[in-house]
């Protein structure tokens, strides 16, 4: 699968990395082959911004010596240079034993031998030239470029494909590869009072080309309203602060998951393993099994097996084979992603698989699965949620967000902000966001639609760790009703 021209290959290279590395002593000793592929282009008002590409493909060692981890990198990729990669590694964790006081416990895992896997997908996007890219672009552009109410025209698209070898002392031998795949399009409004913006509400997605081409999303549509939208948008009376009822959609929702539910169920944050990079959580391991997270309809799944899921794997970068678990089961916290040495600080007999560097240059990190809310037992559609709803807003589409170091209290805006009054949209609001405390929030839930409203959002730059790391992942979620919320006028603080 991943294969580097004129270099030996994978496993050349990580039998003379771990057989040098077991000779030294390493109890655990974890090798890594990694290409990292990425593409981007951006086009404003029709014209080409930027045209860009990046690979880079580097080898690593990871062991357990002394009790200490120790870690090095090389982009040698050669049998001297994985066997230097060793070397080095060996020495690092000799240096940490000295000055850590917590000995290296992994959690077991089953011994998967040789394996392959590969994201599905039905067209290879990086066989697309930038021609035909910047075609596709335009094409998307000349839809709303004659439209009065559009100053300016911002659109992209961006790929990704990770390769990935990974074998260690145990007998595990693993290639896998996928892909990932965004694109954007936003329409400005300028004027002589300011300006407002729209943008497409697409989610990121493990897929190929042809989620561009209507599999997965329908584009023409939503492009060819989005003047519309940006119109109502514009002439929209403010909103008025106050406490109101939410109907949120899954393109608003995913990104409240993600800093209120995804970064505080990461163990090594409830735990204080991790603080560096955004802070910690409040939802700490005495809370497991007892905490009311939020409301009973309430359950939430960590997977790295959800279809066209960001962070999908066959394996994570331990060797440790994709699962689905609970989180929070019937709104209270049951459950946290783990690696395994994380898993074992809390006596888990397994590791759910959430170990992920992203690039051999890193050692690996304990990371976010796919963390999504289930939909109700009823298959309501969001019309239905609506009509429930006496006066309201319903939110579509992500925007800005701000979020305390313990994923406690939180604020979110959105794309578009859609006034309800008796159970029926009646135009536009503007200058919205929404504010809780993360508890408080959840248990404000009170309907979930069904699976035809379920969508898969997400991100490709979460990021953690130091040195920093982004990883891609993805968040699904049905539209939901929350009652009572706080809502703030973004452009009148006098009224919040």
């Amino acid at each position: 699968m991943i294969h580097i021209p004129n270099t030996p290959s994978p496993e050349t290279l990580s039998l003379a990395a771990l057989e040098a590395a077991a000779s030294r002593g390493a109890t655990v000793a974890q090798f890594r082959l990694a290409k990292h592929d990425m593409r981007g282009v951006s086009l404003r008002d029709g014209i080409v911004e930027n045209i860009g590409s990046e690979s880079n493909v580097a080898l690593s060692v990871r062991v357990v010596h002394s009790g200490a981890w120790g870690f090095a990198a090389a982009t040698e990729l050669t049998v001297d240079g994985a066997v230097d990669a060793a070397l080095r590694a060996i020495e690092v964790a000799k240096l940490s034993a000295r000055v850590l006081a917590d000995e290296v416990v992994l959690a077991n895992e089953p011994v998967h031998g040789k394996q392959s896997w590969i994201l599905p997908i039905e067209i290879d996007a990086f066989t697309k030239s930038d021609t035909e890219i910047i075609d596709f672009l335009q094409d998307w552009n000349k839809k709303i470029a004659a439209s009065s109410i559009v100053s300016h025209i911002e659109s992209n698209v961006g790929m990704g494909r990770d390769q990935t070898f990974y074998a260690d002392l145990v007998g595990n031998e693993i290639s896998q590869q996928r892909d990932r795949i965004s694109a954007a399009l936003t329409a400005i409004h300028v004027s002589e009072s300011g300006f407002e913006d729209m943008r497409t509400c697409a989610p990121p997605a493990g897929r190929g080309w042809e989620y561009l081409t209507g599999t997965g999303w329908d584009w023409d549509s939503e492009i060819d309203r989005i003047p519309e939208y940006l119109d109502e948008k514009v002439k929209s009376p403010s909103v008025k602060a106050g406490a109101w009822d939410l109907v949120i959609d899954p393109t608003n929702l995913w990104l409240t998951i993600h800093e209120s539910i995804g970064h505080a169920t990461e163990l090594d944050r409830a735990l204080g393993y991790e603080a560096n990079y955004a802070g910690t959580s409040f939802a700490t391991i005495d809370k497991l099994g007892s905490f009311k997270y939020g409301s009973p309809i309430m359950n939430v799944t960590g997977d790295r097996t959800s279809e066209h899921g960001l962070s999908t794997v066959g394996y994570d970068d331990e060797g440790v084979a994709a699962q689905k678990w609970d989180l929070i089961k019937d709104g209270i916290l049951v459950g946290y992603q783990t690696d395994r040495s994380i898993a074992s600080k809390i006596d888990m007999d397994r590791s759910n698989g959430c170990a992920f560097a992203d690039s051999a240059l890193h050692s690996p990190i304990q990371r976010m699965p796919n963390v999504s809310l289930q939909p109700g037992n009823e298959d309501l559609t969001t019309k239905d949620l609506i009509s429930n709803v006496e006066s309201g807003i319903y939110i579509v589409g992500d925007k800005s967000w701000s979020i305390d170091m313990q994923r406690f209290n939180f604020q979110f805006t959105g794309q578009r902000f859609h006034e309800i009054k008796n159970g029926k949209i009646v135009g536009q609001l503007k200058d919205v966001a929404y504010q809780s405390k993360t508890p408080d929030f959840w248990a404000s839930m009170r309907e979930l639609g069904g699976r035809s409203t379920y969508l898969l959002g997400g991100a490709l730059n979460c990021g953690k760790g130091q040195p920093g790391q982004v990883a891609p992942v993805s968040h699904g979620c049905p539209s939901a009703t929350f009652t009572k919320v706080n809502v703030l006028n973004t452009r009148d603080e006098s009224a919040n």
